[in-house]
C-alpha cells in the first residue's frame, strides 16, 4: 500500500516541484483570425452611403461597436474602425 502511495505522489500534477509554468506563443499580426464583424461593418457603411439606407448606416454602427469589442491588433483595426465611421456618420448626417 506504502508502494502504490509514493508512486502517485511522484506523479502528482499538483507538486510545486514538478509543476512548469506556462508561457504564450507570440503570434505575428499576419495570423489573427478574421474580424468578420469590421468586414460586415464596411460593407454596410458603403452600401449606406451608396444607396443612401439608414438602416444600413445604423447597422454599419453597431457592427463597427462589436468589432471594436473584439479589436485584437490596434494597428490594423483602427483604419478600417475610422473607415467605418466615416461613412456612417456621413449617411446619417446627410
Amino acid at each position: 500500500m506504502s508502494h502504490n502511495n509514493s508512486i502517485m505522489s511522484a506523479n502528482d500534477p499538483r507538486q510545486p516541484s514538478t509543476a512548469k509554468s506556462y508561457v504564450t506563443q507570440p503570434v505575428s499580426s499576419q495570423d489573427l483570425p478574421v474580424n468578420y464583424s469590421g468586414f460586415i461593418a464596411v460593407a454596410f457603411g458603403i452600401t449606406g452611403v451608396m444607396l443612401k439606407y439608414k438602416l444600413n448606416s445604423l447597422l454599419a454602427i453597431i457592427f463597427y461597436a462589436q468589432s471594436l469589442a473584439n479589436m485584437k491588433n490596434v494597428e490594423n483595426d483602427l483604419k478600417q474602425i475610422c473607415m467605418v465611421m466615416m461613412f456612417a456618420v456621413m449617411e446619417l448626417v446627410i
